[in-house]
């Protein structure tokens, strides 16, 4: 009798655990791969509404703090200017009235990060940073790494020269034919339009926006491509330049909304958010984004 409880105690035992291990919760930080295993979860689940990434309060976009009008860096608060982190500059243009203009609406304090052009989408992608205002285009390929919000903005490529060159006078592309140009790197400017050019002669791409016209200035390309806001910023800072618009010209460059519809990238899946700042920016017309445009031309530092 007593081997006979005993095996019913064990066999108990047995089914208990057993039930134990079918109810135990699954790795938070594991999801099923295309096999059926468990592999690392995405960093945001994109089956939830719930705003990601600011549970603190803080919404922290990154910038390049060196691309006016859309941002520049200064070294005060002055014209509602915002602190860069882990620097004693402050942070303003477009970019930055549009961050705060979120924030506001949803009751977030504003916290800028400053990285390189090429340093932005792995930032947003990784989860160092909740956003990305610095002037994206929402191009098809970055919509691959991200989500976008927006557009935030509408910008027409234009060509930017002396104005004291004869390509001051261009109508069309034809115009800068076999002329040295240059661009910013990763961009539609020097990707998809430059080539566009017949025979043009481009040159490195740079960096930055101040070290594409930075080259104008200094005579080593003989005009350079970018978006209408950039151009205007430019000629703000240099009066020598003058802005080519050709964009209603049968010879004008080929672009898609994508290339000229400017967005807030996001980390994939972060539906809350995306819905919040689309609530802020989807409103507001493109007279709404050209007056503040305006607006950050107007407070601009000379020199950037």
């Amino acid at each position: 009798m007593k081997k006979i409880l005993a095996v019913l105690l064990a066999v108990s035992m047995i089914l208990l655990l057993a039930s134990a291990c079918a109810k135990k919760p699954a790795d938070q930080n594991a999801a099923p791969d295309a096999s059926g295993e468990n592999a690392t979860a995405e960093p945001v689940s994109g089956d939830s509404d719930k705003i990601q990434g600011v549970e603190d309060g803080v919404l922290t976009v990154a910038m390049e703090c060196a691309y006016a009008p859309y941002n520049w860096s200064q070294t005060d608060d002055a014209n509602g200017a915002v602190p860069i982190k882990d620097s004693n500059e402050y942070a303003n243009g477009y970019d930055v009235m549009m961050a705060k203009k979120i924030c506001e609406a949803n009751g977030w304090q504003l916290e800028i990060v400053r990285l390189d052009w090429d340093s932005l989408i792995p930032a947003v992608q990784t989860g160092q940073v909740d956003a990305v205002i610095a002037g994206q285009s929402m191009t098809a390929e970055r919509a691959k790494e991200v989500d976008f919000a927006g557009p935030y903005l509408y910008a027409t490529i234009v060509c930017v020269t002396k104005a004291d060159s004869d390509l001051a006078n261009a109508t069309g592309k034809a115009d800068f034919a076999g002329k040295r140009c240059t661009s910013q790197a990763s961009t539609v400017w020097y990707d998809d339009c430059l080539p566009q050019i017949p025979d043009a002669d481009i040159q490195t791409a740079k960096e930055s926006a101040p070290a594409m016209l930075m080259a104008l200035e200094t005579g080593d390309v003989d005009f350079v491509c970018c978006d209408m806001p950039t151009a205007q910023g430019a000629v703000a800072a240099y009066p020598d330049l003058a802005i080519v618009d050709f964009a209603d010209s049968e010879d004008g460059f080929e672009v898609s909304d994508e290339e000229i519809n400017i967005g807030i990238s996001l980390q994939k899946g972060n539906k809350g958010l995306l819905n919040a700042i689309n609530d802020v920016v989807t409103p507001m017309s493109a007279d709404d984004f050209n007056a503040m445009m305006a607006d950050a031309i107007k407070i601009q530092p000379i020199g950037e």
